[in-house]
């Protein structure tokens, strides 16, 4: 699956003028703290967020995101639109909640690039 496809699947909306990549989509990784997904991601993930502030594309350049999408259709500040511009991350809008999102994919066959930590590396006191 690639862009366009994950798009057409999920109801998306293309925010800002990078072009999507016809690469295939290596899966997805679904987080609101971006510490997590700073974490546990793998590189070339599609993003899936409720947040759409600047942070979430900085967050996405340092864990070699492929594309965010933002969930509960989210329109992110012009900043952030002109950030993913300038980085070259396409983000999707969808008007599905994050559940929603993930299980469309699920079954799309689409697999999770979140990487599994250790009990003992987990900070959740």
């Amino acid at each position: 699956m690639n862009l366009n496809e994950l798009s057409g699947l999920i109801n998306g909306k293309f925010l800002n003028n990078t072009k999507p990549s016809m690469k295939e989509i290596k899966g997805a990784f679904a987080a609101d703290l971006m510490s997590d997904v700073l974490a546990t991601i793998q590189p070339h993930a599609v993003l899936i967020t409720g947040l759409c502030n600047p942070q979430v594309v900085r967050t996405a350049v340092m864990a070699d995101v492929t594309a965010i999408v933002l969930v509960r259709g989210k329109q992110p500040p012009q900043e952030t639109i002109d950030l993913a511009d300038e980085e070259a991350i396409p983000l999707i809008s969808t008007p599905l909640g994050m559940f929603e999102v993930c299980g469309k994919l699920y079954v799309a066959g689409v697999s999770s690039l979140e990487q599994v930590i250790h009990p003992d590396d987990c900070d959740c006191g």
